[in-house]
Order: C-alpha cells, then structure tokens, then sequence
C-alpha cells in the first residue's frame, strides 16, 4: 500500500485525458463544460480516442475543437446533421456526433435535423437546449417559452406574433430512423450521472448500426437570461423542465 499522500493509488478525481489544457471561453456557470467533459470521459471509456469525430454547430460551441482531443469537422450554420451523416457514411466504423445548440439545432438547422434523424442515420446528436440564442446577444430562439423575455421579446414570448416554443425532440419520438431520444440536464450529480449514462447508451447504439440518437440537455444561459449561476438553475429547475420534461422519450435500442 502507498503511504504516499500524493500518489497514483490515491486520486480521488483527475481531468479527462482528452480534455485539452486550453481554457474555455463559456460564460461562468455555463452548462457546456461540463458536457464537453462527459464527451471526453464517454470515448476514453468506450476506447474510442482514435476513432471519433465530432461536429461542431455555428454557437456558443463553435470553438469546440479546442478542448476535445479528438477529430472534428466544423459545419456550416445549422447543417452539422448533414456533415455528420457524410462522414459516417464515407467512415463507417467512425464513431461520430454532432454538437448543437438551440439556435442552430431548432431554429436554422430544423430541416437537417429531421431529415438526418428521419433517414436513421448512425449519429448522435447532441442537443444543448438554453431556450435563447447565447451567444449574439440573447434573442429569442424556437425553443424559448411563451412569456420568457429575451433580446427580441422583452416583454416575453407570445403565441400570437412568435407562435410556440418547439419541442422537437419530442418530434424525434415520432421519426422511424430514431433509436434512442432522451432529455438529461447537468444541473446536479445526479443528472449528470443520468447525463453520462444516456450518452454511452447513444454512442453504442451509433456503432451497432442501430438507427438516430438524439440527446437533448436542458440547460442555463446565465449571461442571455440576465441571471447569477445559481439563479439560473433554480430558473432552469423551475421552468423548463416543466415544459421540456427529462427522461427517456424513445429506446429501441434492446429490440
């Protein structure tokens, strides 16, 4: 036994292999680092470091590449799906994922998004839901709930000239090409656990060929919704998850 304090035997925590040492540029108390490091944590553990690519939105995460040590592509706005499928379909034992935001997911990219999960194609999406367009100031985006107010409807959204919020991983349940839809948050250990274990089961799911896997994580926007860290969860908490409720949605993974 080491009677070392400071020794291998004895590490409590240590940083993702394949999270790089740069430092990220996200809002203090943003929700992606913590999912970037579940990404990281995912492909160590399924020994897939030499054999994934990513795909990065046009977003807050259009720096991804940055802190993944891992192969990525960059997508035009809203066409990640797009890419994502070619290069699963030109690299067929790649395992491969986009990575997306609201803005460009729901909002931009509605028609790659559904027609890539319609065609069942061997990807994973990746679907971080803040319910407002983060980085170019806060507008509203399709997932923003009625009477929230943002940059572009500061008095709350209204049915009447916004129409409705979008659930459109509710809309990937309906889609014959999809495997496995879920909706995770990072919000506290346990739903990042939750988190972590949904992602595994998608990318495996990917690699056996077995159809679309969407997974969609309700999360902050500090900065966009004008709120400290911790009020923002609260909000999150309060809020969206009424709307966008968390849990397995769709898993035909075992059939």
């Amino acid at each position: 036994m080491a009677t070392e304090i400071i020794h291998p035997d004895h590490l409590v925590y240590a940083k993702p292999a394949l999270m790089n040492d740069t430092t990220m540029h996200y809002c203090p108390g943003c929700s992606h680092g913590v999912v970037h490091k579940l990404i990281a944590e995912v492909v160590a553990e399924m020994g897939m470091e030499e054999k994934t690519v990513g795909i990065c939105p046009v977003g807050c995460a259009v720096f991804a590449y940055r802190y993944l040590d891992i192969d990525w592509q960059e997508a035009p706005h809203g066409r990640a799906p797009a890419l994502a499928a070619a290069v699963k379909r030109l690299w067929n034992d790649r395992l491969v994922f986009t990575y997306q935001g609201d803005g460009d997911l729901a909002c931009i990219g509605t028609c790659e998004t559904i027609h890539s999960l319609n065609r069942g194609d061997n990807i994973v999406i990746i679907f971080v839901n803040n319910a407002i367009y983060g980085m170019t100031g806060g507008q509203m985006s399709a997932t923003t709930l009625l009477d929230q107010p943002t940059a572009t409807c500061p008095s709350g959204r209204d049915p009447q000239l916004h129409g409705y919020p979008l659930d459109i991983t509710d809309l990937a349940t309906r889609l014959q090409g999809t495997c496995y839809v879920t909706r995770q948050s990072v919000d506290t250990v346990a739903s990042i656990n939750k988190a972590k274990r949904a992602m595994r089961k998608a990318f495996e799911a990917s690699m056996a060929g077995k159809g679309s896997s969407l997974i969609e994580i309700v999360s902050t926007c500090n900065s966009g919704w004008k709120m400290t860290p911790v009020q923002a969860n609260r909000w999150m908490q309060e809020n969206l998850f009424d709307h966008y409720s968390k849990g397995d949605l769709k898993d035909t993974t075992k059939e």
